[in-house]
């Protein structure tokens, strides 16, 4: 935004709208970044700059921002049936089809969907299906969920919770409860002891999370929770054959195993879920963002048999399941998300991210030895650059946050649009990209990486 006086757009959005995720006070006197249209892989803005989309928007418009067939899709369930609910056993046609497909392209068999309208909502749906699930079972005290250090779960009070990320507990009072435990981030270039190969430090994790849950008490501990690659921590990939170590512990120990595919599912990763691509076998799936391709709020979670027999005969006891949504399942989400899903199926989306993906990290990783460079990280369709003022020493700056959002500015001055998580730089392209779009989107890379390197020297960040 320039210096001049806020546009009547920009007066009318700071006294009406409170942004997430935004500096309320500095957003008074910048003002909104105002997006008015979009197409394919890019978005206009009021001031005519046509911008590429980087993130998918917030890692979710998986086919652009302009799909004329999920938008004729929306206009027919519209005018057939533009809302109903699934309360009291109520059903249609839309919500029935879309939960046969989910139950198809599941990654382990599950039996069955429960809908809701975000992934936050989704992740709280998850624990509370985990709790009544123990009670059913005759368990009261397996109640504990055990998330991890930076990872993303939501921003509901108990998703929240869930959430390992200082910003959204601090005076909030959460974690709202000694329920919610964290463990250590899966990130080698950070974690890693000297000399530690990431299958080291994989079964080195996997060592601790046994001897935690051991020390907790593994009749108090009902689930664990943990995205196949953590989105909002910094697009973290967890090291070589860490799942593969986890999921024997909680084996062990007879704990769920909770996956949150907000991000990572429908072809992100380059196979339908990311359980498929890094070695997680799920008991339940909380599915949300690129099931709608984002054009209509809608998440789904997903429960294998031996929890949906529990939860059945549980109801049955009680006299009826008592959650649910007043939109969830909502018959135009539901609509959209079949054909959302129809257009991956027909388009080959996942064996477009699997063509178009090895230049994407190539791309990525081409800057990897630039000296603010910290680590370039990513798989499929995501990744992203820390930047550090030491990689040696994976050191973290003074004032962390600082030397992120400089870079995301350079780029969005040069035409892309990322997102600065802390000191990572994160990439999310919609999945309909191109080879010559994706050399586009880092084509100011570079340039951006110089800019913000000048600009960390003179402002003393570099020590």
């Amino acid at each position: 935004m320039d210096g001049g006086p806020l546009s009547n757009m920009h007066a009318r959005d700071v006294e009406a709208l409170l942004h997430p995720y935004t500096n309320a006070v500095a957003h008074r006197s910048v003002g909104p970044h105002t997006i008015e249209r979009g197409e394919g892989v890019y978005v206009y803005d009021s001031e005519g700059r046509k911008l590429l989309e980087g993130m998918a928007g917030l890692w979710c418009a998986g086919l652009g921002f302009h799909d004329e067939e999920l938008i004729e899709a929306a206009r027919e369930q519209l005018g057939r049936l533009p809302y109903y609910h699934l309360f009291a056993g109520r059903s249609f046609e839309p919500a029935v089809e879309l939960a046969e497909k989910l139950k198809e392209l599941a990654p382990v068999p599950m039996s069955k969907i429960f809908y809701q309208s975000s992934g936050s909502e989704a992740n709280d749906t998850q624990i509370k299906m985990a709790w009544y699930y123990n009670n059913a079972l005759g368990r009261p005290e397996k109640k504990k969920i055990i998330s991890r250090v930076k990872g993303y779960h939501g921003v509901t009070v108990f998703s929240a919770s869930l959430t390992g990320l200082p910003y959204n507990h601090k005076d909030f009072d959460l974690p709202v409860s000694d329920r919610v435990k964290h463990v250590a981030t899966p990130h080698h270039w950070r974690g890693a002891h000297p000399g530690e190969t990431e299958a080291e430090f994989a079964a080195r994790l996997a060592a601790d999370l046994d001897a935690f849950i051991e020390a907790e008490g593994p009749e108090t501990v009902a689930a664990f929770i943990a995205e196949p690659v953590m989105g909002a921590g910094g697009v973290i990939v967890p090291p070589e054959g860490y799942f593969e170590a986890i999921m024997p512990v909680l084996r062990k120990h007879d704990v769920l195993m909770i996956d949150d595919e907000v991000i990572c599912g429908f072809g992100r990763t380059g196979n339908w879920f990311g359980a498929t691509t890094l070695g997680m076998t799920p008991t339940s799936i909380s599915m949300a963002k690129q099931l709608t391709s984002a054009y209509v709020p809608l998440s789904a979670v997903a429960i294998n048999a031996e929890m949906a027999e529990a939860i059945e005969q549980n109801s049955h006891k009680i006299g009826l399941f008592g959650h649910g949504f007043t939109y969830g399942g909502h018959p135009l989400g539901c609509a959209v998300a079949i054909k959302t899903i129809e257009i991956y199926q027909r388009r080959d989306i996942v064996g477009h991210v699997r063509k178009v993906a090895p230049l994407f990290q190539k791309r990525l990783r081409d800057h990897a030895g630039h000296p603010l460079v910290g680590e370039a990280r990513g798989v499929g369709l995501m990744g992203a650059l820390e930047v550090s003022p030491d990689r040696e020493k994976a050191a973290t700056f003074a004032q962390p946050g600082k030397v992120g959002a400089k870079l995301s500015a350079e780029m969005l001055s040069r035409g892309v649009i990322g997102r600065a998580i802390g000191d990572s730089f994160a990439f999310c392209p919609p999945m309909v990209i191109t080879e010559e779009q994706i050399e586009e989107m880092f084509a100011p890379l570079e340039a951006s990486l110089d800019a913000t390197l000048a600009w960390a020297k003179a402002e003393g960040c570099l020590g």
